[in-house]
């Protein structure tokens, strides 16, 4: 149960991180930047990144290793 619900986590954030880098190539628009401003939180931009990082590594060692 435990490992399914981080995998759901981790898949839904690599899949912001996915639709970011495409608004990010189509648009020209970065929502983690975007988040970032509106925040008013100085470094956030760089803690979602890695979030994002961690998340996608994540599902990428599990597409491997972590067979059900």
């Amino acid at each position: 149960m435990y490992c399914k619900f981080i995998c759901w986590i981790a898949a839904f954030i690599a899949s912001v991180g996915a639709i970011n880098w495409g608004l990010v190539a189509f648009l020209k628009f970065d929502l983690v930047e975007y988040v970032q401003k509106i925040s008013g939180v100085e470094g956030l931009d760089k803690i979602l990144y890695g979030i994002i990082a961690v998340a996608g590594i994540y599902k990428l060692i599990a597409l491997f290793f972590f067979r059900h």
